[in-house]
């Protein structure tokens, strides 16, 4: 299963006019990071970056205007996604973005059955909050030090961490990871196709029996006094 977590940064808030200025995101397969990403910076043509945005990000007018625009990069952003899930963090924001950009050039929307939203995931896990991505980081141990400005790649990388968390920790994902490979045998091995091979270790030969000749017939005395209707009896039939 593909899904990729992204996130955006735009020139305001209001998708009608704002446009997207850096688009980044994370591959995760079964769970687990592929070390597949995308980092693209865009050109907003005429709309410039509000004050209030570049504080938060810090991406100003001049950095971006020898970058391409969002019909030079759309297809570009389709195929890294393909069929995958969308996951961001507030998704409402990010989705808006990303398909008032697709109007624009004529491409079709993203639906919504494509998208999860973690902040909405977060709010049901967490209802009493706070559930900012700087806040769900402290809750679950992820080093977000770092995070001086917001980033699209960077944020996304931490939203990777946090939705791993979310959804029950790395071992949680290791395990759904595992079962969900194609090829599995279901004696818990894996076939080659799968690209993963399970190697069966055994012992050459079974260890030595921990007790003694002497105990093994003193057992066996005890059982005969126990008489046929013994539990013990009832093991050794089974042997």
């Amino acid at each position: 299963m593909r899904e990729i977590i992204f996130d955006t940064e735009t020139t305001g808030l209001d998708n009608r006019a704002d446009r997207i200025i850096e688009i980044g995101g994370i591959e995760l397969f079964n769970h687990f990071p592929t070390g597949n990403t995308i980092h693209i910076f865009i050109n907003p043509g005429d709309q410039k970056v509000h004050p209030d945005a570049l504080a938060v990000h810090g991406i100003t007018d001049e950095f971006l205007k020898d970058k391409k625009p969002f019909a030079e990069v759309a297809e570009e952003i389709l195929a890294f996604f393909g069929d995958a899930k969308w996951i961001a963090h507030n998704a409402t924001f990010d989705m808006g973005f990303i398909n008032a950009e697709f109007a624009r050039i004529g491409l079709p929307p993203i639906l919504p059955e494509r998208v999860l939203d973690t902040l909405s995931m977060a709010r049901r896990k967490h209802p009493m909050g706070p559930n900012s991505l700087d806040a769900l980081c402290r809750r679950y141990g992820i080093d977000n030090s770092h995070r001086t400005k917001h980033g699209a790649l960077l944020d996304s990388e931490l939203l990777a961490e946090v939705y791993i968390e979310m959804i029950g920790g790395r071992q949680a994902a290791l395990g759904l990871g595992m079962s969900t490979q194609s090829g599995q045998t279901g004696r818990g091995e894996m076939s080659e196709e799968a690209g993963v091979i399970a190697a069966v270790l055994q012992r050459p030969r079974p260890l030595a029996p921990r007790f003694s000749e002497a105990e093994a017939e003193a057992h066996q005395a005890l059982v005969a006094k126990l008489g046929e209707k013994g539990i013990w009896a009832k093991y050794d039939s089974l042997n």
